[in-house]
């Protein structure tokens, strides 16, 4: 009977040690959630390069690359940052693909128009970058998990298209 591997992680480091692509993240609200379960995987040093928590403006500015004009015109919780983040972590971390995600976690920081459980997902690759927008009803750690799950499954999923 053949093993199969329903581990979104395990899948991602498989295909991208196969296809011989690296990858890292750019993690705010999660945290270092997405790295650490990269890192879970044995083996996964073959692929991954590493993350950088880009939890304040500054280190999302100074480190990243992302815009002082980018955030005051739409606010760290935007489609805009995460795409910034994602490919200014591409660059940095000298990276096929990379992963960034910003949101509001909870229980507080919600703005008009900008609940808790708003995430912006991005993942940048070889043809640019691609941003998903998500929103979440559970605790501060459940909607930290959630959207590391999503960025995994939405990794695999393009590896799988590729």
């Amino acid at each position: 009977m053949e093993e199969t591997v329903s581990n979104p992680a395990e899948i991602i480091i498989n295909i991208m040690r196969t296809k011989k692509l690296t990858l890292g993240t750019i993690e705010s609200a999660t945290g270092g959630l997405i790295a650490h379960l990269i890192t879970n995987i044995p083996g996964s040093s073959d692929v991954f390069h590493g993350s950088v928590t880009s939890y304040s403006n500054q280190i999302k500015m100074k480190i990243v690359g992302v815009k002082e004009t980018t955030l005051k015109e739409h606010g760290a919780v935007s489609a805009e940052v995460a795409e910034e983040m994602a490919e200014g972590g591409k660059k940095i971390l000298g990276v096929d693909i990379c992963l960034a995600d910003t949101g509001i976690a909870g229980p507080t920081g919600a703005t008009p128009g900008k609940p808790v459980g708003l995430f912006y997902l991005a993942l940048a690759h070889k043809d640019g970058a691609s941003v998903r927008k998500l929103l979440f009803k559970g605790t501060r750690e459940e909607n930290k998990e959630q959207v590391a799950e999503a960025a995994l499954v939405w990794l695999r999923d393009y590896l799988f298209n590729l």
